[in-house]
């Protein structure tokens, strides 16, 4: 008998724990029994085959899907800076550490129901998989709801907060509350999305992003550019964008012939999921939110340096973000790879995915990082060619690309814990490194030495620590992360 053959003949004999780290949880919920093998299509799973296939794979659709995602807002300020100017364009660029701050939380919670997901799927549990899937979504719809309410009330208390100029403060205001009164589109996508990697798709989020990015280019042109609507008009194109990649993905779940396939009327809120859910969602979303909270107060130090300084290091951080896509699709590849594999209790694969995740991770990162050093003149200038706009983005580059490859390291590290279902520890270190710290620095040593170097140098110090703790602490305790 073949590896395989063995393999399909023993998930009916599997025990009946799933493994979530440290934590033993029992897979019987009520009178559910576990789907006999054979029954049920799981999908395109990622504990069979060659490894380093399966994960490029897996990355690459999510490194595109990724680099479209990330045009929605590059392109508002793009737009926006060539037809609006420089205050627009800091008005735009300057939001995206708050609304970061502010969705990082739930997009959190979606990773966490994207981790339970894939460790049923892997361990070919269909009940429990499919309680999952409804329940995932019926929290999407709670934070969806959460999320604009708050947004929309609250967005000038915020800008406040982060010592906006009063020169942006009006176009800040609208985009903020445009972009948040559309928000639900955006979290409902990640959660659908979350389920489809989970099951490992990669593809169709890939297509749905790259048809409604071409939508947000075309309604940002004809919003902005023809019809004049300034940042409103940048906002419009991003919540009718994040709305239609939303309602695609919905499609293709409820079309989908295999096990986690959405049923409307099946959608609920089952107390032991959200438990399930939210013990690896909330650390997530902490982490996320923690990063934004820090770069919140960095900002509000920037900002008081006024509209030149947010608008070049803004156009700056819009071209990290896409240079970092490679690293953060391997990261997301990661999590759904590590949790099937542990839930199919494939400890050899977990060992062998990890090593080449981070390798190819801090490649990655050094090759980006070169490319943003020498060419970060012309990329600032696409979004302004203010000749201090220019300087404060260059001055940033130039500082932070040497050191991408700790910030991978961070990164994929994190990713790796959450899937093994240790997502509370990636989130103590980032709330101590990365917050913390990054405060600490900036409200002491900023305060007293007047310079907007120090926000610069701030990362890649940061950088450093984080991942000293994540190498200790995974090569202190990696054996103990694996299933008995």
């Amino acid at each position: 008998m073949s590896k395989e053959q063995q393999k399909a003949a023993n998930y009916g004999r599997q025990r009946e724990t799933a493994n979530y780290g440290d934590q033993q949880e029992t897979a019987n919920y009520g009178e559910q029994q576990e789907t006999a093998p054979g029954t049920a299509n799981y999908g395109d799973l990622m504990t069979e085959g060659p490894v380093k296939q399966r994960i490029i794979r897996f990355a690459i659709p999510v490194f595109v899907g990724n680099l479209f995602q990330q045009l929605y807002n590059t392109v508002d300020s793009l737009i926006v800076g060539n037809f609006e100017g420089s205050g627009a364009l800091a008005a735009v660029s300057s939001v995206g550490n708050l609304v970061f701050l502010l969705i990082g939380f739930f997009n959190g919670i979606a990773i966490g129901a994207g981790v339970v997901i894939a460790h049923y799927i892997g361990a070919r549990k269909q009940k429990e998989t499919e309680l999952a899937v409804h329940t995932a979504v019926a929290v999407g719809l709670l934070c969806s709801a959460a999320m604009t309410i708050l947004g929309v009330l609250l967005t000038p208390l915020f800008l406040r907060w982060m010592g906006t100029p009063d020169s942006v403060m009006a176009d800040s205001v609208t985009y903020l509350r445009i972009y948040f009164a559309g928000v639900a589109g955006l979290i409902m996508y990640n959660t659908f999305v979350g389920i489809l990697q989970a099951a490992g798709d990669s593809r169709h989020p890939l297509y749905y992003l790259i048809f409604s990015s071409g939508l947000n280019i075309v309604l940002d042109l004809v919003l902005i550019a023809v019809l004049r609507m300034g940042v409103a008009g940048a906002a419009l194109a991003t919540v009718i964008s994040q709305l239609l990649s939303a309602f695609l993905s919905m499609g293709r779940l409820m079309r989908t012939n295999e096990v986690y396939r959405l049923r409307l009327r099946s959608i609920c809120l089952n107390r032991m999921m959200v438990w399930k859910i939210v013990r690896i969602g909330i650390p997530s979303g902490l982490q996320n939110s923690i990063i934004g909270l820090s770069n919140v107060v960095i900002q509000s130090y920037i900002n008081s340096y006024g509209e030149m300084a947010m608008a070049g290091i803004g156009a700056y951080c819009k071209i990290e973000g896409f240079a970092f896509l490679p690293v953060t699709s391997f990261a997301m590849a990661l999590t759904t790879f590590v949790s099937q594999n542990l839930g199919a209790n494939e400890k050899e694969r977990v060992d062998k995915g990890v090593h080449f995740g981070v390798l190819c991770g801090l490649i990655l990162a050094e090759l980006v990082g070169l490319v943003l050093f020498l060419f970060s003149p012309q990329l600032v200038a696409a979004f302004d060619r203010t000749p201090e706009v220019i300087q404060y983005g260059v001055a940033r580059a130039r500082i932070v690309t040497p050191f991408f490859f700790l910030c991978a390291y961070t990164h994929i590290m994190a990713a790796i814990l959450r899937g093994a279902g240790h997502a509370d520890v990636p989130m103590v270190i980032f709330l101590v490194c990365w917050c913390a710290i990054r405060i600490v620095i900036i409200a002491g040593v900023g305060m007293v030495i007047r310079t907007i170097n120090i926000t610069y140098w701030v990362y890649p110090i940061t950088w450093v620590m984080s991942s000293a703790a994540l190498f200790v602490y995974w090569n202190k305790e990696k054996r103990k992360l694996k299933p008995e």
